[in-house]
């Protein structure tokens, strides 16, 4: 030791650590810290740098370690620590960064005062009595060091189960029950904190409050706003299922205007939202692990749907569709190869989506536009009536005649088309350059076979049948189909446009759907029409038609443009007809509705050489230059609306001295704003110190980084001017 030019107040140190340093590999261990020989606290540092197993002298790691073990009151690393007589140093360590002094301290009790810290700082009322006594001074350092954990990928499954720990042994859900939720709005320390608002969320909506406010966010904000903090993140399915809620209930205030195109401009603008929400309020709903908490305002919305929705709309709808001029009101499905198909240019693939009602397609459409690489539009198709699938395969076809037979059988130009062979049939003699395919044969298919498949072809229709087959066999998970169903086609258009130099495609349906959770109940049945010459559940073919209270009847000749005698008969409202079996209890189709016969056509031109995406920028609105409170409030800006072009992205936002090293919380924000004026992509966000001593003579910085590239996107450097921070006690 005396070779090493240690001085003379160290050498008590290291003899009484002599047994340490007496193994070679330890203290190589120690060296390669970089640790010298002059500072006490760092050579004790630094030893417990190499008995937790950790390559960079950081008391904050060290204690990320022992925090990651499976008992973190019988921890192995303390043990070590113990054997070599660092226990206490480690304890004086931990007083030093966060000001802890409990009585007989342990892990256990210093992890609930972290925890506790962190809720005092993020709640804004006082917390419970009873854990005032595990307040830590340094609230700053606290703050800073859970916020490291609970952003690290590394840590992030230690700060959750440390979380629920110390949430058992508060009883969190019970100490803060009574709390005003205002005052938990900011609070992501504890997964309790989001199922206490979850509650109350779902209060105000059973309650129908619809302005209901926790401070500054109404319903809507505050489950956007907690999607994006840690724990809300988990609870992601509750949150948007709730924003669902809240907008069909807002759905109350609709009106049903009159006149059969004004009806179709109404849904074609906002009306179909209500059924897009109510589709997401049934998918998130099916998501949860447990939803019997909603159960009953499941029901609520299921009878807002049911009766103030659809009830409403299709008796006006079914008025209007009598018109005599209201198969005018827009493109008819029985012309689609005529408008859409026909006069294109180039190859074109027609993807018909069995069941894509308009509101799933409005959704495809979205997700389609966000390329930047395409130009898309969307109009809405009336389909035929009655709409079902044989029936509206075959009117997409290129036709002279569109039939339906006396037994029912679908006829174009003569020729029954019931599958893929005979649909090309008709195809081919309109445009002999092409095919028919089922999305499910080719979807996985090589490059190479696509392009044999697609190479020569002028036309090709690519039948996808993800949402009907769902909606008919598991009708339950049709709306999980339509999700799947959007992701399907978005993928396969990408991969035909890069694989198989193609650009144009056009996505349409055969027809809609009606999908409600609850099952039609008998009094919804309407009976005695099994006398009638074609029954199905939502419609009826017959020669006089049916003549019962809650039923239309329109000459079919006139809905297929042919000189058919016969009627179709259809319920006015969701009731079915009354028909043997049980099938087709919350999936129905096959009647005159907007769900079940708008059906979308979407354009979609892909282009090359167009700009590629850019990840929203952000950028600091404050003038700062130095930093004189542990709490300090700074806005930013996102630089542009996300559209196109401009795409989502994710930012770590935080304070680092010249060596990186972490002094603050740091904040996540994701820059998602679609808001063009500028003024409303300003966000602020909140920025705790660590309670320690800082030089006015050195650099500090606010910087910023893309979480998903990690590149730095800004850096601001700032003077520490903190004359109170560190070892004069300042108490946040």
């Amino acid at each position: 030791m005396a070779d090493l030019g240690i001085s003379e107040s160290l050498k008590p140190l290291l003899e009484k650590h002599i047994v340490f340093f007496a193994n070679k590999e330890r203290t190589k261990k120690f060296y390669d810290l970089g640790i010298s020989f002059y500072d006490e606290r760092h050579i004790l540092l630094g030893m417990m740098c190499v008995l937790s197993g950790i390559k960079t002298c950081s008391f904050e790691e060290v204690l990320r370690m022992i925090l990651s073990g499976e008992d973190i009151d019988h921890s192995q690393i303390i043990e070590n620590f113990r054997h070599y007589e660092l226990e206490d140093e480690f304890w004086k360590m931990s007083l030093d960064e966060f000001g802890s002094s409990v009585h007989d301290p342990s892990i256990s009790k210093l992890v609930i005062s972290l925890f506790v810290t962190c809720a005092d700082h993020e709640i804004t009322e006082d917390i419970p009595e009873a854990w005032k006594p595990f307040l830590l001074s340094k609230t700053g350092n606290a703050v800073a060091f859970l916020d490291s954990m609970m952003n690290s990928v590394v840590y992030q499954n230690t700060f959750d189960n440390l979380s629920r720990f110390v949430s058992v042994q508060l009883h969190v859900k019970d100490a803060l029950r009574n709390a005003a939720p205002e005052n938990l709005t900011e609070c992501e320390c504890f997964a309790d904190i989001d199922g206490i608002l979850l509650h109350w969320i779902t209060g105000r909506l059973l309650a129908e409050d619809l302005g209901a406010h926790l401070g500054q966010y109404d319903i809507p904000s505050l489950c956007e706003q907690r999607v994006k903090t840690h724990f809300g993140r988990k609870r992601q399915n509750d949150y948007e299922m709730l924003i669902s809620a809240f907008h069909i209930e807002s759905s109350f205030t609709e009106t049903i205007p009159d006149g059969f195109k004004n009806i179709i401009n109404a849904y074609q603008d906002h009306l179909y939202k209500i059924d897009h929400e109510y589709r997401r309020f049934y998918y998130c709903l099916d998501q949860l692990e447990d939803a019997e908490p909603y159960e009953k305002l499941r029901i609520l919305i299921e009878n807002i749907y049911t009766n103030e929705f659809l009830g409403k709309l299709l008796p006006k709808w079914n008025s209007e569709i009598m018109e005599k001029d209201a198969l005018f009101a827009l493109p008819l499905q029985r012309n689609f190869y005529i408008k859409y198909v026909s006069g294109s240019k180039d190859r074109v693939v027609v993807i018909i989506s069995d069941a894509m009602r308009y509101e799933v397609g409005r959704e495809l459409f979205d997700k389609l536009a966000d390329n930047p690489r395409s130009q898309v539009k969307i109009e809405p198709m009336l389909s035929t009536l009655p709409s079902y699938t044989r029936l509206g395969m075959s009117a997409l076809l290129p036709h002279r005649k569109l039939e339906l037979s006396e037994d029912g059988k679908e006829l174009v130009n003569r020729i029954y088309c019931i599958d893929l062979a005979s649909r090309e049939k008709v195809l081919q003699a309109r445009q002999p350059l092409s095919r028919c395919v089922q999305f499910d044969e080719i979807k996985n298919k090589s490059t190479q076979d696509l392009r044999e498949i697609f190479t020569g072809q002028q036309v090709i229709y690519v039948y996808h049948d993800q949402i009907d087959v769902r909606g008919e066999h598991t009708e339950d998970e049709v709306f999980l189909a339509c999700e799947e169903a959007v992701k399907e086609i978005t993928a396969f258009i990408e991969k035909i446009h890069n694989g198989v130099n193609t650009h144009h495609f056009i996505v349409t349906a055969d027809h809609g759907f009606i999908y409600k959770r609850d099952k039609v109940q008998e009094s919804d049945k309407i009976g005695n029409v099994s006398h009638n010459e074609i029954v199905k559940r939502r419609y009826i073919i017959s020669y006089n038609g049916v003549q019962e209270d809650g039923v239309c009847n329109l000459n079919l000749g006139h809905l297929l443009g042919n000189d058919d005698s016969r009627m179709v008969s259809f319920p006015i409202g969701t009731s079915v007809f009354k028909t043997q079996g049980s099938g087709g209890q919350n999936y129905v189709h096959g009647g005159s509705s907007p769900e079940e016969m708008l059906v979308p056509v979407i354009d979609v031109r892909m282009e090359r050489g167009k700009a590629e995406t850019r990840s929203a920028q952000i950028m600091l609105v404050s003038i700062i230059s130095k930093i004189t409170s542990l709490i300090t409030t700074l806005d930013f800006i996102q630089s542009e609306a996300v559209s196109d072009v401009v795409r989502t992205a994710s930012y770590q936002i935080c304070f680092v001295d010249e060596e990186g090293n972490l002094i603050s919380s740091e904040n996540k924000y994701v820059a998602d704003s679609k808001e063009e004026d500028s003024a409303k992509r300003i966000f602020r966000l909140r920025f705790t110190f660590k309670n320690q001593e800082y030089d006015k003579d050195k650099p500090y910085y606010l910087i910023g980084k893309d979480e998903n590239t990690g590149v730095e996107v800004f850096r601001h450097q700032v003077i520490m001017d903190l004359p109170f921070a560190g070892d004069f006690g300042f108490n946040l």
